[in-house]
């Protein structure tokens, strides 16, 4: 199996985020073959599309290459008012333009959602998934949810054993989904 590079986006800016530390835990989990790394959000300036002309912006397009470099993208997103947060929403945006040429377009992709809530961020993974398909982006069908995710770390460190299996399992299987689909 050829090495697989993965872009996780984050969808919170928080440092210390419990998304960005399952995103961590995630990449800690991957079998050989699959090269997780984080793509920041948080230098991503608001996608207008007056500024998107033919010299858009340098860091739309350092996001677009490294979107369109990847094999596969693993979103790891928390809920914020039953939705995405905004950061990953305009994420979304900058690599979906310019129309017809989207970075996103054919990558295999899984939907992880974190919340300290005990509904695992349900509103956020499905307006993640309902977005998906209009860039062509084959989706992995498990829903992850991971709710009451504060008890599942002591600092960075996943000490929750059921959910380091699960992680595992997860991350297993989203391995040869992109294997599966990947261009």
């Amino acid at each position: 199996m050829a090495t697989r590079n993965i872009a996780v986006i984050v969808g919170s800016l928080r440092k210390a985020s419990f998304t960005r530390k399952v995103a961590h835990s995630l990449i800690e989990l991957a079998p050989a073959g699959l090269d997780m790394q984080i793509v920041e959000l948080r230098e991503l300036p608001l996608y207008n599309e007056d500024e998107d002309t033919a010299t858009p912006p340098a860091a739309f397009t350092a996001f677009r290459d490294r979107i369109r470099a990847a094999d596969g993208i693993l979103f790891c997103t928390p809920e914020y008012n039953r939705s995405v947060p905004a950061a990953l929403k305009n994420a979304i945006d900058v690599g979906s333009r310019p129309y017809g040429k989207a970075a996103w377009a054919g990558k295999p992709c899984a939907i992880v959602s974190v919340s300290p809530g005990a509904m695992g961020g349900f509103g956020a993974n499905h307006h993640l998934r309902q977005m998906l398909p209009f860039l062509n982006m084959p989706t992995m069908p498990a829903e992850v949810y991971v709710g009451g995710v504060a008890a599942k770390f002591e600092g960075e460190r996943l000490v929750d054993e059921s959910t380091r299996a699960f992680f595992q399992g997860f991350v297993n299987n989203f391995a040869a989904w992109v294997e599966r689909h990947a261009a």
